[in-house]
């Protein structure tokens, strides 16, 4: 049986519901074992079944921790078999993330760290207040950053993703959104208005092109540049096939019409 390891809430905007969810690891830091983030998994997958969904704002338990790593008492009882328990259950909350059809915004406070910096580089952006301390501090604790740290090279480029993983230290708020970790930096008493601001944008988008870019991007990641521009002659014109393109034009010329109309009311 799942034991659900989330907390979840609903803003109904126009155009669909966006959805606050909150990681509930363990202890102050937010700490995780497999359990609980398989836990995770299945909430956020039965989450992103949700027809109406269009996006998710991803957070930690408090402003102490996005998620702070490994739960090190549980690492430390890891032989051979659990330990593919372990990180398989990272690896499968993170294939969730990157396969969900609405983009998943991780809004990031305090400490995010190991296993947590995986989870968040399976998010299609970040964004974090000042409190942020970012880190792969794994090979302090006696093994290799995996599976989803191979996200971070696309991230953040070969050398500050070496540098990251070999040192083991952990880097401030303005040095993660300078090498491009965190897409914005605000201070603390923004960050829920720039979450709303990025959510609201997302669902002006059309759902079935974001989750097609989506499904794009996933794709991009394996192809050679020549193949990945292929890859999206196939995705547009079944797009174009559909309804949406003429829906989404028909309501920009409507608002377009409406905003002369106000602009000479």
């Amino acid at each position: 049986m799942n034991v659900s390891r989330t907390e979840i809430r609903f803003d109904d905007i126009e155009g669909g519901q966006v959805a606050h969810v909150a990681l509930l690891g363990d202890k102050s830091l937010n700490v995780v074992d497999g359990d609980c983030l398989r836990g995770m998994a299945h909430d956020v997958a039965e989450l992103c079944a949700r027809p109406d969904l269009r996006c998710v704002l991803l957070r930690g338990r408090d402003a102490r921790a996005f998620i702070g790593g490994a739960n090190l008492d549980a690492l430390h009882r890891l032989d051979r078999a659990s330990a593919a328990h372990f990180i398989g259950s990272v690896h499968d909350l993170c294939a969730v993330l990157r396969a969900a059809p609405v983009p998943i915004v991780a809004v990031l406070q305090g400490y995010c760290l190991g296993a947590g910096l995986e989870v968040a580089a399976a998010c299609d952006m970040r964004i974090g207040d000042f409190s942020v301390a970012c880190g792969m501090p794994e090979v302090r604790v006696g093994v290799p950053s995996v599976v989803e740290a191979a996200l971070l090279p696309g991230l953040i480029g070969w050398g500050k993703a070496r540098e990251l993983m070999l040192r083991g230290h952990i880097i401030d708020a303005r040095e993660s959104h300078a090498i491009g970790l965190l897409q914005h930096l605000v201070e603390s008493s923004s960050l829920d208005e720039l979450a709303g601001q990025i959510a609201a944008d997302i669902v002006a988008g059309a759902p079935g092109a974001i989750a097609a870019q989506k499904r794009l991007f996933l794709a991009w990641e394996e192809l050679p540049v020549s193949a990945a521009i292929d890859r999206g002659v196939p995705a547009f014109v079944e797009a174009c096939s559909g309804e949406e393109p003429r829906r989404a034009i028909d309501a920009f010329f409507a608002l377009q019409r409406e905003r002369k109309r106000q602009g000479r009311a």
